[in-house]
């Protein structure tokens, strides 16, 4: 009798979600599988890896890629599983660099600017953030409000910021290689990242991990608690808080640019304000321009589920996490406003963040015969952006801090998934057949900062939103996929999926994906898939806008959807579009060795870049007629862009994983882990604008071909023996390239000419060693760049207010080695 009434209760609850869902426009499915698959509690094998590396790598179950549950070593698509003890391993409090040194497709971009150091999002296979698709036990992960205005690979990019979710929370994490947008909708072009949370019952853990760098700076304090206990007689609830502050790193170098030494962008400014070089430097402003930003975090999270009966479980999870932010803009000489700020000024762009998420929902693994799964997930992302130690030089009185206004988003997803087996006399194994409705609202909110932030050109470094661009959007959108899945033959096993998804702003897209192995013996298989993806143009995209003012420029952003882009050759944005080939080899060569080889093909169309640049007076006029204004800076120094579906691309290459187990008896244990990736990105068409102009130049080009590592090396051999572990990463970064704006000479910051820098391979390498002195307590000491490596330097005549090294493609940071000490107590 409980049974029927729970089964009743969730067949209302499903009918009442198909009735709310009606004459609404709803969004793309991007949940995991059907309950089994969306389930969060993973195998013994993945919480706890065996002495096997096969059954480490091999045996591992997987909810990630397909609709029914396999295995990383049956899984007709490249996963990759990496456990919470490996994470800890690396030495990385971030999770995002955790990710990074543990798999080499996975990269970031080394510094950025602006607010672009303020949100911690990853990129694969060379491709965007916005190309990546973040699950949380199966159920999609809201993206940043934070949009990253500057150039390079993340331009434009509004990714889910890893490190707003505690990482004492996740049990594992499970990576697939290759494009599922049929499967979960948009973004998942480059591959997905599903992460997956604790769902144990007993223990905890505190822990301290603290370091600083080689040079004495960036001290980073991260301290953890974890709790797990019972809900209930047939519950679990695991908790977990994080508290991280980082300090500033500064490699600011010496500075050519300014003026102070007689030459340099700068120099005619110098003059006219009758200085005679060298004029005095303010030491106490000099030298923060380069480097990392500071930040103090605060995170809490949790994750339960309770079974009502054998069938039906309810389940819940969460984060709320709170940042503050601040990063360095350039140096402004004493000239710019010496009654404030007579030794010159450094302003500081903040950021006081707000991120949260909530998921509920039920399951029932026997729903008139069908697994279902019903789900509601409601998360957001707010930004009070903000600058303090600047001036609004046109305004009297002006303040010396501004707020800038806040942009936020939020999304609310319902899915509603259901999967079957249906025994068939054609095939070896079940046919299992899914389906399954998405519905998914978004929002997103610019609104005007304070009059003195952008009245008369704004404060210097950075504008506040003005009231002409603030505003409110949204949109709804509706996704509905099937999925079929068999062994065909005991060796030959087949998945099909379909995807539609019907966006309110843009209309309908459709996608699928075929992908299929063939295991000749259990040593040798082969694999392949074949699909189709797009990206939906984030609202963020869409409608914002902005001007960044620099010490002697400034560059203004555009909404493409405004007159005053319009005015510029500038089209409504549409969905980039995608075509993935992948073609893999599985091989075990002995019992305790796995190796695979895949090679990948992604085309994207109408992708969308930072195109539509303009500069002089053109670009004067365009900011006007948005209702920006420009303070005194000479036409020749000012440009404005807009995004727009600029170009086409291919990207091509290879990943490569070995790992191998041996047993030394007394002398432990070793797995000895090797990865690379190869990766090329050419563009193959660019587009031309309203008026028949080319959308972008050599230097945008550059951004989308040769901004990340050419190639990547991992070398990670991991040694236990009796209470030691040691774990050691060689990293080998290849090269990469950019073109670059002059700050000096005759092409000062043309649109049209650049210097063509070259950034040479790096090595880096990471290790860990740690000691357990009982069974609850462990020490551990490690470090990052345990050899100072520096990536390439820049010449002067590209540098500004002494930066060293270029900021958006340098493979893996500026701040040189970095050690740190960690204890861990576990209950």
């Amino acid at each position: 009798m409980k049974s029927c009434i729970n089964r009743s209760l969730i067949a209302s609850a499903i009918a009442l979600a198909l009735v709310q869902a009606t004459g609404v426009a709803w969004a793309q499915s991007t949940t995991a599988p059907g309950p089994a698959n969306n389930t969060a509690a993973p195998s013994p094998a993945a919480s706890t890896p065996p002495s096997s590396a096969n059954a480490t790598e091999l045996d591992a179950v997987v909810v990630t890629g397909s609709r029914v549950q396999t295995t990383v070593g049956k899984s007709t698509t490249p996963v990759q599983v990496v456990s919470g003890a490996t994470l800890q391993a690396t030495g990385q409090t971030n999770l995002r660099d955790a990710l990074i040194e543990l798999q080499p497709s996975i990269t970031r971009t080394s510094f950025g600017s602006d607010n672009a150091e303020l949100t911690d999002a990853l990129q694969m296979d060379g491709l965007s953030p916005d190309h990546v698709l973040v699950l949380v036990n199966g159920k999609r992960r809201h993206g940043s409000a934070n949009m990253v205005e500057d150039g390079g690979l993340d331009q434009g990019s509004t990714g889910v910021d890893l490190d707003m979710i505690p990482t004492d929370l996740i049990d594992h994490i499970e990576i697939l290689r290759d494009g599922a947008a049929a499967q979960y909708g948009s973004d998942a072009i480059a591959g997905v990242i599903n992460i997956i949370l604790k769902d144990q019952t007993t223990g905890g853990s505190v822990s301290s991990t603290n370091g600083q760098t080689y040079q004495g700076d960036g001290f980073r304090s991260t301290e953890t608690a974890s709790l797990a206990t019972t809900l209930g007689e047939n519950g679990f609830l695991d908790l977990s808080a994080e508290y991280d502050r980082i300090n500033h790193t500064i490699r600011t170098g010496p500075d050519y640019a300014d003026g102070a030494y007689g030459y340099g962008p700068a120099a005619p400014y110098v003059a006219a304000h009758g200085y005679s070089p060298p004029f005095p430097i303010g030491p106490a402003y000099r030298n923060l321009t380069t480097g990392d930003t500071a930040s103090t975090r605060q995170l809490f999270g949790f994750n339960a589920g309770y079974d009502f009966t054998n069938d039906v479980e309810a389940y819940a999870f969460g984060t709320f996490g709170h940042r503050y932010a601040e990063s360095y803009e350039n140096y402004r000489p004493p000239f710019v406003e010496p009654t404030v700020y007579p030794g010159g000024f450094t302003p500081i762009f903040t950021d006081d963040e707000n991120d949260y998420s909530i998921t509920g929902g039920v399951k029932d693994s026997n729903f008139y015969g069908w697994d279902a799964d019903l789900s509601t997930t409601y998360g957001g992302d707010r930004n009070n952006l903000g600058l303090i130690h600047s001036i609004n030089e046109s305004v009297t009185d002006s303040p010396t801090s501004f707020d800038l206004g806040p942009v936020s988003n939020s999304q609310l997803t319902t899915n509603l998934d259901f999967t079957k087996p249906f025994q068939l006399s054609m095939f070896a194994q079940p046919l299992n057949f899914s389906f399954g409705f998405e519905q998914r609202r978004e929002t997103y909110q610019i609104q005007s900062g304070d009059v003195y932030s952008y009245e008369d050109g704004g404060p210097s470094s950075e504008t506040g939103f003005n009231p002409l661009n603030a505003g409110s959007w949204e949109r709804n959108v509706f996704g509905a996929y099937v999925d079929f899945a068999t062994h065909i033959t005991d060796q030959w096993q087949a998945d099909l999926s379909g995807r539609y998804e019907h966006y309110s702003d843009f209309g309908a897209t459709r996608n699928e994906k075929f992908s299929t192995r063939y295991d000749f013996t259990p040593k040798i298989a082969v694999r392949a898939s074949a699909s189709t993806g797009f990206h939906a143009p984030s609202l963020a995209e869409e409608h914002f806008s902005t001007l960044a003012v620099g010490a002697f420029s400034a560059t203004g952003q555009l909404a493409p959807n405004s007159p005053a882009a319009a005015a510029l050759g500038a089209q409504p944005l549409k969905p980039e579009q995608s075509t993935n080939l992948n073609v893999g080899l599985v091989l075990n060569p002995l019992d305790n060795w796995n190796i695979t080889v895949d090679a990948y093909q992604i085309d994207i169309r109408h992708r969308i870049v930072a195109g539509g640049s303009e500069s002089g007076e053109t670009a004067l006029n365009a900011l006007a007629d948005a209702g920006i204004s420009v303070p005194g800076i000479p036409a020749g120094n000012v440009s404005v862009w807009y995004f727009t579906n600029g170009a086409d691309t291919r990207t091509r290459g290879a990943d490569i994983t070995s790992v191998y187990h041996s047993d030394y008896g007394s002398f432990g244990k070793v797995d000895w882990n090797f990865s690379a990736n190869i990766n090329d990105t050419r563009v193959t068409n660019v587009a031309t604008n309203a008026s028949g102009e080319p959308e972008l130049n050599l230097q945008q080009i550059s951004y989308l071909t040769s901004s990340t590592p050419r190639s990547r090396v991992i070398f990670g051999p991991a040694w236990h023996v009796g209470n030691w572990s040691v774990t050691v990463h060689e990293n080998r970064w290849g090269s990469t390239s950019d073109q670059l704006t002059y700050s000096s000479g005759p092409d000062a910051w043309s649109i049209t000419d650049f210097y063509n820098q070259h950034n040479a391979p790096m090595y880096t390498t990471d290790f860990d060693v740690s000691y357990s002195i009982n069974k609850h307590l462990q020490v551990a000491v490690g470090a990052n760049n345990a050899f100072n490596k520096y990536p390439s330097r820049i010449p002067y005549i590209v540098a500004v207010e002494g930066q060293q090294y270029d900021l958006l493609n340098s493979q893996a940071g500026w701040d040189g080695g970095y050690y740190y000490a960690r204890i861990r107590y576990s209950f």
